[in-house]
C-alpha cells in the first residue's frame, strides 16, 4: 500500500474538523486553510496507524531526533504571517517531519528546505517525494548558513527559536522579502516577521509568544 492510500476519506473527516478548529482559534486565510485540509499530517508523523486520530489533534509530537511536529495551529500561524504569492521562493530552515514544507507546496511556493539532522533528511525527503511534493527541495545541511546558491528568496520562514536572527539569513532575502522566525527576546520567544527594506535596512514586526524547540547549529550525521 503506498502512502496516498492510507490517506482515508476518514482522515479527510479529521482535517476538515481540524481546519474548523483552526477557524476558531483565529486563522483567517482561507488559502492557508485549504492547504492544512489537504495535507495528510498523520502520514509525516512516522508513527503507527494508533496515532491517526491523535495527529489531526492541535498539538505537536516527537518525531525522534529530539525533534517535533509543529501543530497545526502554528504551522498555519506561521504560514499566514508569511503572506505567500504563487511561486515565490521559499527557503525553510528546518525541516523536520515536512509537514510546514507540504503547506507551502500547496500554497504554491517552490521551496528549499534545509535538515541539519541526517536521519530525519532521508526519512522526510522519501516521504515527501512519494507523496508527491516535487516542488519542495530539500539539502542537508546547518540552517544557520541558509542556501546563498539559490538566493534571493522572496521569504524565509525558520521553524526552530533562534537566539538572535541570523544574519546570513538577512541577506539571503531579495529587496522586500520577508522572514518568518521565532526569537528570544528578554527570556521569551516570540513570532517575528522581518522584511528588507532596502541594502542594509530592514523591518522587525513582533507578534505572540510561541514555543519552538532551539536553533542549533552544524550538522549532525
Amino acid at each position: 500500500m503506498t502512502l496516498l492510500e492510507k490517506d482515508t476519506y476518514r482522515h479527510k473527516g479529521l482535517r476538515k474538523e481540524l481546519v474548523a478548529l483552526l477557524r476558531k482559534k483565529g486563522i483567517s486565510d482561507e488559502k492557508v486553510l485549504a492547504a492544512i485540509e489537504r495535507v495528510p499530517r498523520h502520514l509525516f508523523l512516522g508513527l503507527d496507524n494508533i496515532f491517526d486520530v491523535t495527529a489531526y489533534e492541535d498539538k505537536a509530537f516527537p518525531i525522534g531526533e529530539g525533534q517535533t511536529i509543529s501543530q497545526p495551529y502554528t504551522v498555519a500561524y506561521q504560514s499566514q504571517l508569511l503572506e505567500l504569492l504563487p511561486q515565490e521562493k521559499v527557503l525553510e530552515i528546518g525541516t523536520g517531519s515536512g509537514y510546514q514544507a507540504a503547506v507551502l507546496a500547496e500554497l504554491g511556493a517552490k521551496v528549499f528546505s534545509i535538515e541539519r539532522q541526517r536521519k530525519l533528511y532521508d526519512r522526510t525527503r522519501d516521504v515527501l517525494n512519494e507523496l508527491g511534493y516535487k516542488s519542495v527541495k530539500m539539502f542537508f545541511g546547518d540552517g544557520y548558513e541558509g542556501l546563498e546558491t539559490f538566493a534571493p528568496y522572496d521569504k524565509i520562514i525558520i521553524t526552530a527559536a533562534a537566539p538572535h536572527i541570523p544574519e546570513k539569513l538577512l541577506y539571503q532575502l531579495m529587496l522586500g522579502g520577508q522572514m518568518i522566525l521565532p526569537l528570544e527576546i528578554e527570556g521569551a520567544t516570540k513570532m517575528v516577521r522581518i522584511t528588507r527594506l532596502e541594502e542594509k535596512e530592514f523591518d522587525q514586526e513582533i507578534f505572540s509568544e510561541a514555543a519552538f524547540v532551539p536553533m542549533l547549529k552544524g550538522k549532525v550525521f
